[in-house]
C-alpha cells in the first residue's frame, strides 16, 4: 500500500470514529469564541452604574462594599473581588465559579440581575465543549472522550492538509482544490467543498487542536516544560505554578490590613492598571461563622473588620497566608498577561511580583498555548479566526460523512 493510501485511510477512519464529537466541539467552540464579550454585553445593565454628578461623591471602601454584600448574601464571603479602572463600572464579587453579583461602588446596593439566559447558555456550551454535557462524576469520562477526539481532529487536519495539497501547482488545479464551487452537485460538490474548506482552515485547525492537548492531558503540558528545559510544575491547586510564599510572623497584637489598603497598595504598584482581582479564597457557603482549614488572609482581612469580629484568637491558630492580587494593565503584552502580586496581609509589602517576562520559557509557552486555543492571544482578530474555523469545521464533518457514505453505501457513487 502506498504512503498516500495509508494517510487517506487514516484520515477516513479518524473522521468516521470521531466525527460526531468533533461536530459538537466545533459548534460549541464557535459559540464560545466571543464568550466574554457577549456575556459582558448581555450583563451591561448589571455591570455599569450611573456616576454621581456631585463632584464630592466618592467610591465606598471595598470593606464597606463587602460588608453590604455579605449582609444581603446571608453572610457568605465572596471568593473574588474584581475592580475595574472605570468610574461607571460596578464592582464584581464572585461566590464560586457560577455565581456572582455586581454592586454599585458609590451606594453599596446590588445591581439588577441581567443576562442570566446568556450566562446559562454559555455555561451549557462550556459543559458540552469540555465534557460532552457530563456532570459531577461523569466529567472525567466526558473529558477523556473530548480529549481523544481532539487528538483525532489534529490527525484529520494534518493528514487532510497532506491529502489536499496539490502535487502540481497551476491555476486550474488551484481552482479545483482551493476554491469553492456552488454550481456542482452530489459527490463533486462534497469533494470540492471538503477540499476547499479544509485547504484554508487546516493550518488554523492544527493550531487549535494542538494547543488543546495540554488542556486535555497533563503529559502534554509537562512536555512543553521538558522541551523548553524548564522545571515541570508539581501537582497542586490551580494556579500553583510557583513555590508558596511564606508570610513573616507578625508581632503579637498586629491586625491584618483592611482590603481597601491592599487595593490602594496594588494600584500604586501598577499605576497603569485596567482591572484588579482580589482573590479571597473559597466563598463562605457555610455561613459567616464557617472557616476553611487554612483561611486566606484576605478572608481574615474581612473578618478583622466589623463584619464578623471576635475571631482574632482563632486566626492566630493558623499560619498567616499571603494575599493574592492579579492586575491587568492597559497596554499589556501579551494581551492575556497580568501582573501577579503577593502581599503581606499585615504590612502591605509586596512579597513577590510576577510578570510574564519573569516566567520561565516553559510557563510562557504554556500560557501562549492556552490563549491561542481560544484565539484570545491575538485579540478580536484571533477570536474571529478561531470561531470561524470552528464553525466551518461543521461543513468538513458533513461533507466528510457524505463522501464516506457514497464510497461505501451509495449505489450511484455520485
Amino acid at each position: 500500500m502506498r504512503f498516500r493510501s495509508i494517510i487517506f485511510w487514516l484520515h477516513l477512519c479518524a473522521g468516521v470514529i470521531a466525527g460526531v464529537v468533533i461536530a459538537i466541539m466545533s459548534f460549541t467552540g464557535a459559540a464560545l469564541a466571543f464568550e466574554k464579550q457577549i456575556t459582558a454585553w448581555a450583563e451591561r445593565d448589571s455591570r455599569t452604574v450611573a456616576v454621581p454628578a456631585e463632584a464630592s461623591a466618592a467610591r465606598l471602601p471595598i470593606d464597606d462594599l463587602v460588608a453590604a454584600v455579605r449582609e444581603k448574601q446571608g453572610g457568605h464571603r465572596p471568593a473574588t473581588i474584581v475592580v475595574a479602572n472605570d468610574p461607571a463600572a460596578a464592582v464584581m464579587m464572585g461566590f464560586g465559579r457560577t455565581n456572582s453579583v455586581y454592586v454599585n461602588p458609590y451606594t453599596g446596593t446590588l445591581q439588577p440581575v441581567s443576562g442570566q439566559g446568556t450566562r446559562t447558555f454559555m455555561h451549557v456550551m462550556i459543559e458540552w465543549h469540555r465534557y460532552l454535557g457530563r456532570h459531577d462524576g461523569q466529567r472525567a469520562t466526558g473529558k477523556a472522550i473530548t480529549g481523544a477526539c481532539n487528538a483525532a481532529f489534529a490527525v484529520l487536519a494534518i493528514t487532510g492538509l497532506y491529502l489536499w495539497w496539490p502535487r502540481k501547482w497551476n491555476a486550474g488545479v488551484f481552482r479545483s482544490v482551493a476554491v469553492m464551487t456552488f454550481r456542482l452537485r452530489g459527490k463533486a460538490r462534497d469533494w470540492n467543498w471538503h477540499n476547499a474548506v479544509g485547504f484554508w482552515t487546516a493550518p488554523i485547525l492544527i493550531v487549535l487542536t494542538l494547543t488543546a492537548m495540554p488542556i486535555s492531558y497533563q503529559w502534554a503540558g509537562n512536555l512543553i516544560y521538558r522541551m523548553t528545559g524548564s522545571p515541570v510544575p508539581q501537582p497542586g491547586p490551580p494556579g500553583a505554578a510557583t513555590p508558596a510564599v511564606v508570610v513573616p510572623a507578625p508581632a503579637d497584637g498586629t491586625r491584618p490590613l483592611r482590603l481597601n489598603e491592599l487595593l490602594l497598595a496594588a494600584q500604586r504598584e501598577v499605576p497603569g492598571w485596567k482591572e484588579i482581582t482580589l482573590r479571597l479564597g473559597t466563598g463562605g457557603r457555610g455561613g459567616a461563622g464557617r472557616r476553611n482549614p487554612t483561611p486566606s488572609p484576605a478572608a481574615t482581612t474581612n473578618e478583622s473588620t466589623s463584619v464578623t469580629g471576635g475571631m482574632e484568637s482563632q486566626r492566630r491558630a493558623e499560619p498567616p497566608q499571603p494575599v493574592m492580587v492579579a492586575i491587568r494593565e492597559r497596554q499589556a503584552w501579551p494581551l492575556f498577561s497580568s501582573v501577579q502580586l503577593t502581599f503581606d496581609p499585615f504590612t502591605g509589602s509586596v512579597l513577590r511580583k510576577e510578570t510574564f517576562s519573569n516566567y520561565n520559557l516553559g510557563r510562557q509557552v504554556r500560557s501562549w498555548t492556552r490563549f491561542l486555543h481560544t484565539g484570545e492571544a491575538l485579540g478580536y482578530a484571533g477570536q474571529f479566526v478561531a470561531g470561524l474555523a470552528s464553525l466551518v469545521s461543521l461543513l468538513l464533518v458533513w461533507t466528510g460523512f457524505a463522501l464516506t457514505w457514497r464510497r461505501f453505501f451509495s449505489k450511484t457513487k455520485s
